[in-house]
């Protein structure tokens, strides 16, 4: 061993992520330019070199506390420069040292060293023997077994020499290497090495096992048959094999009680199953469709309720009025009771629009009945899989939504609530409505067959209820299976009803407030309903009356106990200024203003028809979004006006003069049909014969060229629109009459209801006398127009038409 003077100032290079360990001769990658100068600078003089481990290597300029206390004293051989490597420098590392301090730092470090005592090292025979057992075991299972090195081994004569070797030779993580690096006694340097080689020589067995095992099951057949060999015999030892797996399918496929056919078929997949084993890729596919065959309610029915009273009751507590509902409901409860199962499953769509209590009454027929409920929404619905499933052969088919609603209710005869059918969409994915057709046809539904499940399910016991807010959306061919009962609307009366005995104590239930006392007046709600609702069900009712309620309840949470009184005068208080006006749809009785009639999908609604005539060529001007429909009756009504104009003591010339324009305000709701042909005649004559429309009339019927009215469809619907109006009078035509006596009592009792043949007869009525004027500006200064001098209309035309009221009908 050559001494260096411990005194001696030598050249001090930081390895970063590594450490070296003496008794071998190596290379070592130079980056910094300091370590450079360092290797350089020794190489230049005697070649000492000073090696140090640093413990941070995200440092690039390391001090005295960042450099290990013991490094390796080395002797620069050669500085190398390649192009692929950067710079080497190659040295032989001689021994360990006690690293001193630093001296300098520029342009290089520099610092001084003392020897270290390495007496305690020594033989340690079966230490060394274990090492190299290990390290021949560990090469032999990678597979880079070398004899040289391993002959090497055995030369080193103390348990350091052969711990520094190996840990040079090693992929060792560094904080191992610092530990090495730092021990100066050999045995447990070499203690250190050897556990290292123990822990992994165990994963590189591992791994040579596994990549074996993989060997081995190359054969992908030979490989499945041996992992459910072990699988079953796992299975076997837990007491889970598929024996007992099979048997609890047999078990399921015997109580589900199927018919014959669809269970033959049931035993033929679980054979198919047994046959394939369990763990085949088809076998999941299998065991899922089982699941579902044995989880269907077959023969599982729920008990009906006969009692015809009973279930009146529970209908009369949920609901208020929906008579019609109702009736068909206790009729068909009742043909079940005589018929027994030989009675189909009901079909039935609820017409109406929104917020009249279509789904819930729906909700009210199951409990009613006893029967399962559960409601499948159609809205959106595009796909056609939704309602038949989808075919086995895709992956992750399930079945449709029909089939998971009979198997989530666990009965076959429940009662299925298809919501919104009216909005059921198509596409490239198929028609859903086409798929319906099937599931709402008595004569084809006993034998309904999902995509997926691929047998026939018996519907003809379900109740199916479908609710819709238009039926013109619904295709002809599914409108035809259905049994239509129309929900058009509340009345006043039947609010207020609503109120006072449902959505005030549901309200109040909702918010927590039921142990006050609150009391709230009949005048009160009617105020609501006058003047904060305009809407034919009772949810912007249930709104208002809601937000009175919150009101109340920050008023109780702060320590008051009331009781309460909420009345008429006080509603503006808690909903503010009144946002509706409650009485005739006009102030005054006008020239060119009728009021007809229309129904929206919202229920039915007044429309004000207005005529306004200048001087100009004959132009007709049509406003408001009407549709083409409305237009053609707005042409028909004019042309009527035309052809007897003689007859309304009308120059026939003034309409070549003036320029007419028809308007029905509220623009942006489109508006179309032909049942505004008599209001639109009316508002046309009436501003040509400067003749007043009474303001207490509203008229509904579509209008020839001859001026005959025509039946029109909707009438409760416009009816309750003109009593919540404030109309006294609604003409309609001759043929309806057959519909007054499905009006609710109120109607027929508030209102007047004149049957007319002829536009005459509505003329009769609805125009009054009019004034000494003429339509020009010397007798109508708001024209500002050179008129034509219109003289007296007479009363009548000389018709035999005369107007039919309710009571002439036998109503």
């Amino acid at each position: 061993m050559t001494l260096v003077d411990e005194n001696k100032v030598i050249p001090v290079v930081p390895l970063r992520g590594g450490a070296v360990f003496p008794g071998v001769t190596t290379t070592i990658s130079i980056g910094r330019p300091r370590s450079l100068a360092a290797a350089q600078a020794a190489s230049q003089a005697d070649g000492d070199i000073m090696i140090l481990a640093q413990f941070n290597s995200e440092i690039d300029l390391p001090g005295e506390e960042e450099l290990t206390p013991i490094g390796i004293l080395a002797t620069v051989r050669d500085v190398l420069r390649t192009s692929h490597l950067g710079v080497q420098m190659l040295v032989e590392l001689r021994r360990r040292v006690q690293f001193d301090g630093l001296v300098d730092t520029n342009p290089y470090l520099t610092g001084t060293f003392s020897e270290i005592d390495d007496g305690s090292d020594a033989q340690a025979d079966e230490l060394m023997a274990e090492a190299i057992a290990y390290l021949e075991q560990y090469a032999e299972t990678l597979g880079e077994l070398n004899r040289q090195v391993l002959a090497s081994l055995r030369s080193h004569e103390t348990a350091g020499q052969l711990a520094d070797y190996l840990a040079g030779i090693l992929n060792i993580p560094f904080e191992i290497e610092l530990d090495l690096l730092l021990s100066v006694h050999g045995v447990e340097r070499l203690t250190i090495v050897r556990d290292f080689l123990e822990k992994e020589l165990r994963i590189a067995e591992v791994r040579s096992k596994i990549q074996q095992e993989a060997q081995d099951g190359a054969s992908q057949a030979q490989r499945e048959f041996l992992l459910r060999e072990q699988m079953k015999a796992i299975q076997k030892e837990l007491g889970e094999d598929d024996a007992n797996a099979l048997g609890e399918f047999e078990e399921k496929i015997v109580a589900a009680e199927m018919p014959e056919d669809i269970e033959r078929k049931a035993r033929e997949e679980l054979k198919r199953l047994e046959r394939i084993g369990n763990h085949s890729a088809e076998a999941s596919v299998i065991r899922t469709y089982l699941e579902w065959l044995v989880e269907l309610p077959w023969s599982k029915t729920t008990e009906d309720n006969f009692e015809l009273g009973q279930v009146r009751e529970v209908l009369d507590s949920d609901h208020y009025g929906l008579d019609d509902v109702k009736d068909r409901i206790i009729e068909y409860v009742a043909v079940r009771k005589l018929a027994g199962k030989q009675m189909r499953g009901a079909i039935v769509n609820l017409n109406g629009p929104p917020g009249v209590g279509k789904t819930s009454i729906a909700t009210s027929v199951a409990k009613a009945m006893g029967r399962e409920m559960v409601r499948i929404s159609l809205g959106g619905v595009r796909d056609e899989a939704e309602i038949r499933g989808h075919r086995r052969t895709y992956i992750g088919a399930m079945p449709g939504r029909i089939i998971r609603a009979l198997r989530d209710v666990n009965s076959r005869n429940p009662v299925i609530v298809l919501d919104e059918i009216d909005k059921v969409g198509a596409d490239w994915r198929g028609d859903p409505s086409s798929a319906l057709l099937e599931v709402l046809d008595p004569e084809q539904n006993h034998s309904f067959t999902d995509h997926y499940m691929e047998v026939p399910f018996d519907l003809s016991q379900v109740i199916f209820i479908t609710t819709s807010n238009q039926l013109a959306t619904i295709p002809a061919p599914l409108l035809d299976r259905m049994e239509s009962i129309n929900m058009p609307g509340y009345i006043e009366d039947e609010k207020l009803a609503i109120a006072e005995g449902y959505l005030v104590k549901k309200q109040l239930d909702g918010h927590g407030i039921t142990d006050v006392t609150i009391d709230f007046e009949h005048e009160a709600v009617q105020t609501i309903v006058r003047y904060y609702t305009r809407e034919a069900g009772v949810r912007q009712l249930e709104r208002n009356i809601g937000s009175i309620v919150r009101k109340l309840a920050v008023r109780v949470a702060n320590g008051e106990s009331g009781p309460f009184e909420v009345s008429s005068a006080s509603i503006d208080e808690y909903l503010g200024p009144e946002k509706f006006s409650y009485g005739l749809a006009e102030e005054k009785d006008e020239i060119g203003v009728a009021t007809g009639l229309a129904v929206s999908s919202f229920g039915g609604d007044i429309l004000s028809i207005e005529v306004s005539l200048s001087e100009g060529t004959g132009k007709v001007q049509l406003t408001g979004s009407l549709g083409e429909v409305m237009q053609e009756s707005a042409q028909a009504a004019l042309t009527y006006a035309r052809a007897n104009a003689r007859n309304l003591d009308l120059d026939p010339a003034i309409f070549d003069k003036t320029n007419i324009h028809v308007h029905v305000p509220a623009g942006a709701t489109p508006k179309d049909g032909p049942s505004a042909g008599l209001a639109l005649a009316t508002a046309i004559i009436s501003a040509f014969t400067r003749r007043p429309v009474r303001r207490d009339v509203a008229m509904t019927g579509e209008v020839t060229l001859r001026g005959k009215a025509l039946q029109i469809g909707g009438l409760k619907s416009k009816t309750i629109a003109a009593h919540r109006a404030g109309i006294k009078v609604v003409l309609m035509p001759n043929d309806n009459a057959k519909d007054i006596p499905e009006l609710p009592e109120r109607i027929k009792d508030d209102l007047e209801l004149i049957c007319v043949s002829h536009l005459d007869d509505v003329l009769e009525i609805a125009l009054l006398n009019a004034n000494e004027s003429s339509f020009g500006p010397s007798d109508d200064p708001d024209t500002g127009e050179e008129g034509v001098p219109i003289p007296p209309v007479p009363t009548g035309n000389g018709s035999n038409n005369r107007p039919m009221t309710a009571s002439s009908q036998g109503n």
